[in-house]
């Protein structure tokens, strides 16, 4: 008789805790289902969005590559449209830059790179688009704009391509003492890093000397 009241105590027991509990416990599975259902929502769309980008991006080079340069174009605005702050789009953007030049379209390729330069992140990816911004701002007769936009840019991999690319542009503005240090500063990189051609860049220094006439020699005027 003790074993069965203490058996119908248990059940009343459990029967009151699940009336007190038993909503709040149902709410939060609802809620954690829910919030399972949105993460997998979520991540499944990532997954469309690189997918979607990545299909985008191969239409777009094969246009490229092909020298179609409206069929790129339109690839590339779907492309910036839709997946704009992924990596695929600054691609993009360098190779529709490679692209506009190979079809003669300078200032076309100089507003890709400087698109690109004005997104967020992808610091890797700007050193590049710094450098081939910097040639056709070059190919443009802006050597100034050229020393303005790798003032301040630091990046230890890059430097003695920065340095090379500094001296061209001293070179274009006629000023052969900077011109020379630049392209000694860039000739200090590791042998083994080998971003640089060591031989161009040793040419152009001998070049500027050839081209600088020789320092006038005093003499002693005697009476």
């Amino acid at each position: 008789m003790d074993d069965l009241l203490s058996e119908k105590e248990q059940i009343e027991a459990i029967r009151s805790w699940w009336q007190d509990n038993g909503k709040m416990i149902v709410a939060g599975l609802i809620l954690g289902i829910g919030a399972l259902v949105v993460w997998n929502q979520w991540k499944q769309g990532k997954i469309d969005a690189a997918e979607g980008a990545s299909a985008a991006f191969q239409t777009m080079g094969e246009a490229v590559d092909a020298g179609r340069l409206d069929a790129a174009e339109a690839a590339a605005a779907e492309l910036y449209d839709k997946y704009g702050s992924s990596s695929y789009a600054v691609q993009g953007r360098l190779a529709m830059a490679r692209l506009y030049m190979a079809q003669g379209r300078d200032a076309d390729a100089e507003n890709s790179l400087r698109d690109l330069l004005a997104l967020d992140g992808y610091d890797e990816l700007k050193d590049i688009a710094r450098l081939r911004l910097g040639k056709i701002l070059l190919y443009q007769g802006k050597p100034q704009e050229v020393i303005d936009m790798l003032l301040g840019q630091a990046n230890a991999v890059y430097a003695s391509r920065y340095a090379e690319l500094r001296g061209d542009a001293y070179v274009a503005l006629d000023s052969p003492t900077q011109a020379a240090d630049s392209y000694q500063l860039a000739l200090q990189e590791s042998p083994e890093a080998q971003t640089i051609d060591r031989v161009l860049v040793q040419m152009k220094i001998n070049d500027l000397a050839q081209a600088s006439p020789p320092a006038p020699v005093e003499t002693e005027v005697t009476e």
